[in-house]
């Protein structure tokens, strides 16, 4: 028997019987607590809001707490909906309803704004559809989450099944959507999302260009209450282009019409998401992983260890904190200056990770209090190697014993 299933269910099924505008006030109300009680997370919002330039931080950061939780509150009231109508409403659905009369897939890239679940749940009222969804390990919730999504007829399929699956519904002139927005490390392409580098699913562009089918962006938003689809002008492959260089155009296109209209609400996107992930779990001890580090440094520091640095976070997005005048060995990082010890009490919510190797210790506090996870220094790097340290070991080697993981950038004996 699955407890903790039963207990959702159980919790949430007063939901289901609620009025829309009812679950809408609950869910700001819960979202707003979860704001201020949920350390982990609301770190990791202003940090990502910081890095794509999003203001005012705070404000929206609670926004987008308060839009997962309606989300959230949502599940049990759609599992009984019997029509969208009501509540969803798509603007335009011309193009792609033609498209799909006349036997064409299309391939819709849609990111996790309001409540993303309704694109494909009001799409297959109209169409005939699959979708690209994640499971969870609590298979009995799964379950219900997936018979709520199937509700009009369409089809959940699993990331390792969207290449042939979604080829098959493709060629058979069904719609596919794809949640295209997650981070993802592992991929070997990367595009532009907010003005930084962020890993990115090639999925859609490669299925266009294999079976001619047109991605289309679809965006939704809520306003008073009520949900409001929109699908971007199809985005065509060229068969006469090579597909290297056809992935590239196409993701930019419909990246950058998710993020024109993210901006347009940002408190409607799931910041809570670490969509700018830059390391592989390959290397990094997980509680060390970040992808936004600030490194500050104090006069007559031994420059040569920036190298080993960039070594454990060949991708990660790194700040150095330095004494004006100091010339740095390294071209891919930010650099900052300070001249005084107030100086070094920056407010900038962007870093999760920082390294403090002044004598300043008060400033652990002082970024602790804003995104950071971790404030270490040299004693709080040699507590993390106590179990690999040797006596006279030297900073590169520290680094590496107290960040990675053995036998990886470091020998284990």
């Amino acid at each position: 028997m699955n407890l903790s299933y039963i207990a959702i269910r159980t919790l949430t099924y007063p939901f289901s019987i609620l009025p829309f505008r009812a679950i809408h006030l609950l869910g700001k109300g819960l979202g707003t607590l979860a704001y201020f009680v949920m350390t982990k997370y609301r770190k990791r919002t202003l940090s990502n809001l910081a890095l794509a330039g999003i203001h005012p931080l705070k404000k929206t950061a609670r926004k987008a707490f308060q839009n997962l939780a309606i989300t959230c509150l949502e599940y049990p009231k759609f599992s009984r909906l019997k029509q969208s109508g009501k509540i969803i409403h798509c603007e335009n659905p011309e193009i792609a309803q033609k498209l799909i009369d006349a036997g064409t897939g299309v391939i819709f890239f849609c990111g996790h704004q309001a409540n993303w679940e309704l694109l494909f749940f009001e799409g297959t009222e109209r169409m005939p559809g699959v979708a690209i969804g994640r499971p969870i390990k609590n298979k009995a919730l799964y379950d219900w989450v997936v018979a709520i999504r199937e509700k009009f007829g369409g089809k959940i399929i699993t990331p390792k099944q969207g290449l042939k699956e979604g080829l098959r519904a493709l060629r058979q002139g069904k719609f596919l959507g794809i949640v295209g927005d997650q981070g993802m490390p592992e991929s070997p392409y990367a595009f532009d999302f907010f003005g930084k580098r962020a890993w990115t699913t090639p999925l859609p562009a490669i299925l266009s260009y294999r079976t001619g089918c047109p991605i289309m962006t679809a965006t939704i938003r809520r306003e008073k209450g009520k949900y409001l689809i929109h699908y971007s002008d199809p985005i065509w492959p060229n068969k006469e282009e090579k597909l290297e260089s056809e992935i590239h155009r196409m993701m930019k296109s419909a990246l950058a019409i998710l993020e024109e209209d993210i901006e347009k609400r940002p408190g409607q996107w799931l910041w809570q998401h670490n969509r700018w992930k830059q390391e592989t779990p390959l290397n990094v001890y997980y509680r060390f992983r970040w992808d936004t580090i600030l490194i500050i440094l104090p006069q007559n520091f031994d420059l040569s260890v920036l190298a080993t640095f960039r070594e454990i976070y060949p991708q990660a997005f790194i700040t150095l904190l330095v004494p004006k005048g100091t010339e740095v060995p390294l071209d891919d990082v930010e650099v900052m200056t300070y001249e005084n010890e107030s100086d070094l009490f920056i407010t900038d919510y962007r870093f999760k990770l920082v390294f403090n190797f002044t004598a300043v210790s008060a400033l652990h506090p002082h970024f602790l209090k804003q995104s950071a996870f971790k404030v270490l220094d040299l004693k709080g790097l040699k507590k993390a190697a106590r179990e690999h340290l040797h006596p006279g070991d030297p900073l590169p080697l520290l680094l590496k014993k107290a960040l990675t993981r053995p036998n990886t950038l470091w020998s284990q004996l």
